[in-house]
């Protein structure tokens, strides 16, 4: 019998019982990592829809007391929740950043750079409306943890809230709100929340309300 012969297969067994082990593992790291990173995004996805839907119900509030739509389509109104000017960047908790002025216009005209109004009547792919598709504006916006008083919330979570007129206006002017019962948009307020998070989440919802009476809302 060759002895030398039977260690180097015992060492060959090993070596490839060895790679076994390692690839099966990494394959293991690899899983659980992949696992993680799915657990991760959904958490993120489902922390955005809440905090993109509890701006606007602070938005809400502060418009049930307007008598009208025209002071925040033309932009001479606007919420209580802001944290400073209508524009500039923003840094959210994991250093990253977001501009205000690029959301509005990737809402607008879904670009980063100013929007003509070409572009706005343009973008008719779920609005085929021309001039009365709504300008958004930024009605509300500021950290979520700044919603309530300090430590109620506790969200890295920058959200917003974005005003326009509702599309089904046929008075071609989207910063007024349409003029007499007649027209089928009047008294209706097209939003739009954006819910922006760690590690590129983002979250965005619209839905639009309407005046009931002076002190009621429906959406």
């Amino acid at each position: 019998m060759d002895i030398r012969r039977e260690h180097g297969m015992a060492l060959l067994v090993a070596m490839m019982a060895m790679l076994l082990m390692t690839a099966l593992g990494a394959a293991l790291v690899l899983t659980t990592s992949s696992e993680a990173i799915i657990a991760g995004n959904f958490r993120n996805s489902i922390e955005g829809l809440y905090a993109a839907e509890a701006v606007l119900e602070r938005s809400l509030d502060d418009l049930q007391t307007l008598p009208g739509w025209n002071p925040v389509l033309n932009g001479l109104l606007q919420s209580a929740f802001v944290d400073g000017a209508p524009g500039g960047s923003r840094t959210l908790s994991d250093g990253s950043a977001i501009d205000l002025g690029q959301a509005i216009n990737m809402a607008n005209c879904r670009k980063i750079t100013a929007c003509s109004t070409t572009d706005l009547d343009a973008l008719t792919a779920d609005r085929p409306w021309g001039a009365n598709n709504p300008r958004w504006r930024l009605y509300a916006y500021g950290r979520l943890s700044d919603m309530m008083p300090a430590g109620a919330i506790n969200s890295p979570y920058y959200v917003m809230v974005m005003v326009g007129d509702d599309a089904s206006e046929n008075d071609d002017n989207p910063l007024v709100d349409g003029i007499g019962p007649g027209n089928p948009g009047a008294g209706i307020l097209a939003m739009r929340a954006e819910a922006f998070g760690p590690r590129g989440a983002h979250t965005a919802i619209e839905l639009t309300v309407a005046r009931i009476d002076a002190a009621e809302l429906e959406s």
